[in-house]
């Protein structure tokens, strides 16, 4: 499976110059936890609610501009990249979320903690159940490793 079928492709975004408060409230009435921090059209970083000090935000921190506060660099994929991979990049360096790109390097998606772990909860990644498989062909079963093994089994 690749990132592109479980990430979000609309991604929201906030300019760097942008207030810490402001881009909380953005947060909350759009019920995310990351904004991408863009300079025109190229992440430049990335802002989590942990970053803005999670639900209890200071009085202090609300008045900072967002580039004094946002992950950077950007940790970016592609589009095409395994769900495997990302899963390990964002375990790796213990990060929440991964940027998505297409080939030109244009944001197309965020894959998030959140959306891997729905992947899981939907089943991904299971057995199709026994009337779902196909059936084997006579084929398979005569391949040279398998009559080895039956052979084992006859002398044994």
């Amino acid at each position: 499976m690749r990132v592109f079928e479980v990430m979000t492709g609309e991604v929201k975004t906030v300019k760097p110059g942008v207030s810490a408060s402001e881009a909380r409230d953005r947060m909350r009435q759009q019920q995310i936890h990351h904004l991408v921090v863009t300079d025109g059209a190229d992440p430049v970083g990335i802002l989590s609610d942990r970053d803005l000090g999670g639900a209890r935000m200071s009085r202090a921190t609300a008045t900072i501009a967002v580039s004094e506060l946002m992950t950077r660099p950007v940790v970016t994929v592609p589009a095409t990249t395994l769900v495997t991979k990302a899963a390990n990049l964002m375990r790796g360096r213990s990060i929440g979320s991964l940027v998505v790109t297409s080939d030109k390097g244009r944001v197309v998606g965020i894959v998030t903690v959140s959306d891997l772990l729905d992947l899981i909860g939907r089943g991904a990644g299971r057995q199709p159940s026994r009337q779902a498989r196909p059936p084997l062909s006579r084929q398979a079963w005569k391949q040279p490793r398998i009559r080895k093994v039956q052979r084992q089994r006859l002398h044994a």
